[in-house]
Formats: C-alpha cells, structure tokens, sequence
C-alpha cells in the first residue's frame, strides 16, 4: 500500500551553515560597524540567541537570518519571532526558537485538514511525523497538495514515498 510520511524537520548542519554566512554578512556591513552584535546558535534547543545596540539594527540582523536561511533552503516558518526582544545594559536580546519537529495540536490540525478533504487516505500521527497511507499515488499527491494550499504556519517535508 502507497504512503509518505509529513514531517517538519530543520537540518542542523544547514541552520548552522545559514547563521555562520549571517554573521560573516553582518560582520561585513558597514552599517554594524564599531556597534556590539552576536548572533549565536545554540545546536541542543535549537534556538538563535541575538545581541545588538538597538531595535532598529534586529530587525535588520532578522531581515538577513530570513533571507540566508531562504537561501539555504531553510522556510521562513522554522522560525519563532513571537517572542520580544528585551533590553538587558546597553544591548536589546532577542531568542529566536527554530521549530523542530511537529507538535501535537499541529500535527492533529494536519490530520484533520486531511481528512476534511475527503480523500480515500489515512493519516496516522506517529511521534513527530504524520504517515499517509493510501490505495493510490493519485490519492496521495492530492493530499500533499492539500497540506501545501493550507497555509498551516508550518514548513512541512514530504518524505519516504513508498509505492
């Protein structure tokens, strides 16, 4: 029987890659010259911690995080900018959580976007990926299609397509 499975997974090495281009960029803009920046990853919680001078220079430094991760196939919704940035002295901190994973009201919203559509599919939530399983691979594309028209929030992958 046909199936994939939906997950939501960002590669370490290509999120560490996206942040280390971030701070050469950074490093290399006249405007952060002379001003205190740190853009560090912490690779265990998979969560960005920034510092800089002003509220005006994060947005710019989020504007680059955006377009590098992009850049380096990661989805702007891998990452949580829900939080505030809080001034601490003379800098202003910001924690960027990168979404890892899908959660479980995620994963039931995705599970029941499915089965909305009335498809002839079956979605299974297991641990941190939803399996899809199926009679045809016709029934299967429409239902990645589905997931894909639905703006979730989320960036999905498609993997382990099994005929």
């Amino acid at each position: 029987m046909p199936s994939f499975d939906i997950a939501s997974k960002v590669d370490l090495q290509t999120l560490d890659n996206a942040i280390n281009t971030v701070k050469k960029e950074i490093a290399n803009r006249f405007d952060f010259k002379n001003s205190p920046v740190s853009i560090d990853l912490n690779k265990k919680d998979f969560k960005v911690n920034i510092e800089v001078e002003s509220d005006m220079k994060m947005k710019q430094v989020i504007d680059v995080i955006i377009s590098r991760s992009m850049k380096q196939g990661i989805d702007s919704n891998a990452f949580d900018f829900s939080k505030d940035a809080y001034p601490s002295g003379k800098v202003v901190k910001k924690e960027v959580s990168v979404r890892n994973g899908l959660k479980q009201e995620d994963a039931k919203k995705i599970v029941k976007l499915i089965k909305d559509a009335d498809l002839k599919v079956q979605a299974a939530i297991m641990d941190d990926v939803i399996r899809v399983t199926g009679k045809k691979i016709d029934d299967l594309q429409s239902a990645i299609a589905a997931c894909r028209s639905a703006n979730l929030g989320i960036p999905l992958q498609f993997i382990n397509m099994k005929s």
